[in-house]
């Protein structure tokens, strides 16, 4: 088996995560707790997130999982107030949360136009919102907005998420301009296609694996383990002058 770098910094430091049941989430609570991380992690699915939970007993500090909808922002705000009062001061975020579900241009309604803001795009700002101050007060920390090759492909059949996915970037470095003298530093972190069990379930098929064969410069399974690890170096000490940048994982396909 190999083995992966290990971030002394990162031990005992408190890092939340959205969206972080399923998938790269998932996979995220799972490396930054195994780094010696206090995790809090904050979903809408309660049966995964107490899954996950329990079957991390071995690390350092069991993750803190709080049951919430990202798109209800009082919610939101609330669950990272009690990420802070269990764990203390956050100073690692990872802005994962979002629902890449295809709809058309025709069956786009005003309501689901906003829905698809709502969980793709606004909950990023109002987390980051929530934490600045506590990372002002330790005199830095790293925020991680999740972004997605789907918009620079020109991939269709997803027009909200994709406006949303191609905003999440211009939200990062406005906020890494007005946070940077803080310390603060905000970059993106875009995955390819990442082969989750909803992907693998939902959307990946005969003609998807040729497209991957075709797009990707190496013809692997591109898998939640390689966001996480990216994530990892994001979020620690050795990308200390990393800012506004925008950090693709996706076997060059882009």
């Amino acid at each position: 088996m190999p083995e992966y770098a290990q971030y002394p910094c990162l031990a005992e430091r408190t890092v939340l995560v959205t969206g972080g049941a399923t998938g790269i989430g998932a996979s995220l609570v799972e490396h930054f707790a195994a780094q010696g991380a206090k995790v809090g992690f904050v979903d809408i699915d309660e049966a995964a997130g107490h899954a996950l939970v329990a079957g991390l007993s071995s690390v350092r500090t069991r993750p803190l999982f709080v049951a919430a909808d990202l798109t209800d922002i009082a919610a939101l705000t609330a669950a990272i107030g009690q990420v802070r009062q269990t764990f203390g001061a956050i100073t690692v975020l990872l802005n994962n949360a979002a629902n890449d579900q295809r709809h058309s241009i025709a069956a786009t309604t005003p309501e689901s136009w906003d829905a698809g803001i709502a969980v793709n795009l606004k909950h990023q700002f109002f987390a980051a919102q929530a934490v600045a101050e506590d990372m002002k007060l330790a005199g830095g920390g790293s925020i991680v907005n999740f972004g997605s090759v789907s918009w620079m492909l020109k991939q269709g059949g997803m027009p909200v998420y994709t406006t949303a996915k191609s905003a999440v970037q211009g939200l990062t470095r406005s906020l890494a301009r007005d946070l940077g003298r803080f310390n603060i530093r905000v970059n993106t972190l875009v995955p390819g296609w990442v082969m989750t069990e909803r992907q693998l379930r939902l959307w990946v098929d005969d003609a998807g694996r040729a497209d991957i064969a075709r797009g990707q410069c190496i013809n692997r399974e591109l898998l939640p383990e390689h966001i996480a690890r990216m994530a990892l170096f994001l979020a620690s000490d050795e990308s200390a002058m990393c800012t506004a940048q925008n950090f693709v994982v996706d076997a060059g396909w882009t």
